[in-house]
């Protein structure tokens, strides 16, 4: 009785052991020639796991080199069927003795040719750890990385707000190798990505070559730019075969956002009489006050001359020494006789309502209004258009016009001729 009954504690003890953690690894096939030719490129590697571990799958060259392919990442036992992951050579980002990339960091790096062995390790959660090896063979594989040479970002504090005066970012690079991707980005501390834009160039997107990318933060497009602050900019290139270079600078932005402005209640208060339709006589002057509003939250430029000018019809702001100015917001009268486009302008303010930066600019502050007056003295009168319709509009120049700031309070003007 005795003897049966150690007998059937020995067959319970066996039948409660517990299974392999690790089993029914293979690596198929054992040679691969990773190149993006599409023979030979990849393997499938095949494992069983009993129980829920952490898997790693890592090579060791000939001299002791490890790579990783899999760092200790987790997985749950297999179901029904095994766990398969397919294998192109790429592997976690390495400097081969002698290399010096100091413009980039290389994050995936295919394995150069030779025999490796192959390591599948599994641990679970009493610390148990099993690992199956075997060996691979890299052939013909295409080694040369994309790299990221010449990065730059330029300048390095730029200020979005459609003012013309460091507007855009350009983020430059000289691309060694034709990739399958190329993206650049900036990233803040709140982990949102900011896409940027590929300029066309003579070197086409994703070819080797030099290239040129042109970040306005979206105010071109009429969106907000991101928060001022310093932001991460992130370029990243990948080849055919999967290899991964990644280059990074910092950008920071700074008094961003889109200029909103308006000519208040859009009111214009004109002399020579009430009503749509004014008189003076040839040589009197049409006067007008108008209040602009800056309705946004980043200052706008204005260039002059100052507010209380008084042009002879003749007259354009050129010879008044001024010129157009990219970026500056002006207040300009047009009449239907006027010979170029809104000839006679305005600064947005006066020396009490504006400030000055550094170089000298001068901007409206964010949520101020200034009221703006002057005039036109006229000095001959076209019969045949007489009266003629003028109006105001506030310019944004090489910008836009906006339909709400364009053609405001028109009024019918007539030259009385003695």
């Amino acid at each position: 009785m005795l003897a049966v009954a150690m007998l059937g504690l020995v067959l319970a003890l066996t039948g409660c052991r517990e299974k392999p953690l690790l089993s029914q690894v293979s690596f198929s096939p054992n040679l691969i020639t990773p190149n993006a030719d599409r023979n030979s490129d990849v393997l499938k590697i095949t494992y069983n796991l009993a129980r829920s571990a952490e898997v790693s799958i890592y090579f060791e060259d000939t001299a002791g080199s490890r790579y990783y392919f899999r760092d200790h990442i987790h997985h749950g036992p297999s179901i029904e069927e095994p766990h398969q992951v397919l294998f192109s050579g790429v592997v976690d980002g390495y400097v081969l003795p002698g290399e010096e990339f100091d413009e980039f960091t290389v994050e995936k790096r295919v394995l150069q040719d030779g025999v490796y062995t192959w390591t599948v390790e599994a641990t679970d959660a009493e610390g148990v750890t099993e690992q199956v090896t075997g060996t691979l063979t890299i052939a013909a594989a295409d080694t040369a990385l994309p790299e990221l040479r010449g990065f730059s970002v330029y300048p390095p504090i730029f200020t979005p707000n459609r003012d013309s005066i460091s507007d855009r970012a350009t983020i430059n690079v000289d691309l060694k190798k034709d990739v399958a991707e190329m993206t650049v980005y900036l990233e803040g501390d709140d982990g949102v990505r900011h896409h940027v834009e590929w300029k066309e160039k003579l070197t086409p997107l994703n070819q080797a070559g030099w290239h040129e990318f042109d970040y306005d933060a979206g105010v071109d497009h009429g969106a907000d730019p991101p928060p001022d602050g310093t932001y991460t900019v992130t370029m990243r290139a990948r080849d055919a075969v999967g290899q991964w270079t990644v280059a990074t600078g910092t950008l920071t932005i700074q008094d961003g956002g889109v200029p909103r402005a308006y000519i208040l209640n859009g009111e214009v208060e004109w002399s020579g009489g009430d009503g749509p339709r004014v008189s003076i006589p040839l040589g009197g002057t049409l006067y007008f006050t108008l209040t602009v509003e800056n309705d946004s939250v980043v200052p706008i430029r204005t260039s002059g001359p100052p507010p209380g000018t008084v042009y002879d019809s003749d007259q354009n702001y050129s010879t008044l020494g001024e010129y157009q100015q990219s970026g500056a917001f002006r207040i300009g009268i047009h009449c239907e006789n006027s010979p170029t486009d809104h000839p006679w302008r305005w600064a947005i303010g006066g020396q009490d309502d504006l400030v000055t930066d550094d170089e000298g600019h001068r901007y409206l502050p964010a949520g101020e209004r200034a009221t703006v007056t002057g005039g036109i003295r006229f000095v001959d009168v076209v019969e045949a258009r007489n009266p003629q319709y003028c109006y105001a509009s506030l310019i944004h120049e090489d910008v836009q016009i906006s339909m709400v700031n364009f053609r405001v309070d028109p009024v019918a003007l007539y030259i009385d001729v003695p």
